[in-house]
């Protein structure tokens, strides 16, 4: 449980904490709590609303906007969204679009987007991972005779970064991810591409792809007993990862309250039943595709409602 303290807050690079005190927090990771309750002590009026899943008890929140791995209860202060809230609209895809398309004329069409991510928990991505991402993206190109727009991410380290590019064998662009860099062209590569390949351990992409309601296929970073894909008979996750982190994980996701891990099967299962994604490599969904929520929507709703508008 969270204490009502700054002690966590370098209080030379913050914003002034002083009066005239907020009416409302949104605050997310576990170290913005004590921050939040702080404020609260503050003005007692004050309405705090948490994004993901808090560490304190959840009747300690005004309102929790919450995603399916997080496996958290339904209770009246929490708002159950199927993706995280994201920035994609139809407008932005469509000028950045027009903005890349000059660039990338070179390139034969249709264009596949390949969306890259990194570890994550009990999942690693290692350089064979990206090797067989290269190799299974470029046979989807070939076979249309088009190319690849791929774009890694925060977590895509060097040495997958490098043998993923290596690995492709049809024409393409690649965008490696740097902090802060001019001229990104993830919002362009998902207004131009015609289908999304996005690794699956980033429920943050995979909300963006699903988003632009384009084919979504979604891309294994593990094999075998190490698979993101659930064997249909599994109650539970193996136990086994690679090393000691993602092992220790996999027992947290089996064995420990839901508030020591995350589970992303549970949204690779609902993008799937929902017909809005299925895997690289798998059989074509059957699943008619669902209308998709606008979890921004919901949660503006129910952050307004906390104030009666």
């Amino acid at each position: 449980m969270s204490l009502p303290t700054l002690a966590g807050v370098e209080l030379a690079a913050s914003s002034p904490l002083a009066a005239p005190w907020p009416d409302l927090v949104i605050c997310s990771g576990r170290g913005a709590e004590a921050v939040a309750f702080w404020l609260k002590k503050q003005n007692p009026q004050l309405r705090i609303v948490f994004v993901g899943t808090p560490w304190s008890a959840l009747s300690r929140f005004d309102l929790v906007i919450t995603t399916p791995q997080y496996r958290l209860a339904g209770a009246p202060n929490v708002l159950h969204n199927l993706l995280p809230v994201h920035d994609v609209t139809r407008e932005r895809l469509a000028a950045e679009a027009a903005r890349w398309a000059p660039r990338l004329g070179h390139l034969p069409q249709p264009f596949t987007a390949v969306l890259v991510g990194g570890a994550s928990g009990p999942y690693r991505f290692t350089a064979d991972s990206a090797r067989r991402l290269g190799r299974e993206a470029s046979a989807l190109a070939r076979g249309e005779g088009g190319s690849l727009l791929v774009t890694t991410s925060a977590r895509t380290g060097a040495a997958a970064a490098g043998a993923l590019q290596a690995a492709i064998d049809v024409p393409f662009f690649l965008h490696r991810w740097q902090p802060d860099a001019a001229g990104n062209p993830f919002h362009a590569m998902l207004g131009l591409a015609s289908r999304i390949v996005v690794t699956a351990d980033s429920i943050s992409m995979m909300a963006e792809a699903v988003s632009t309601a384009k084919p979504v296929l979604l891309f294994d970073i593990e094999e075998g007993v190490f698979a993101m894909r659930e064997d249909p008979g599994a109650t539970r996750i193996g136990w086994r990862g690679r090393g000691p982190g993602a092992t220790m994980f996999r027992l947290l996701i089996n064995y420990a309250p839901p508030r020591f891990s995350r589970d992303l099967r549970v949204v690779h299962r609902q993008l799937i039943a929902s017909g809005h994604a299925q895997w690289l490599g798998g059989p074509p969904s059957r699943a008619p595709r669902q209308p998709l929520e606008d979890g921004l929507a919901r949660a503006v709703t129910r952050i307004r409602g906390l104030f009666g508008l």
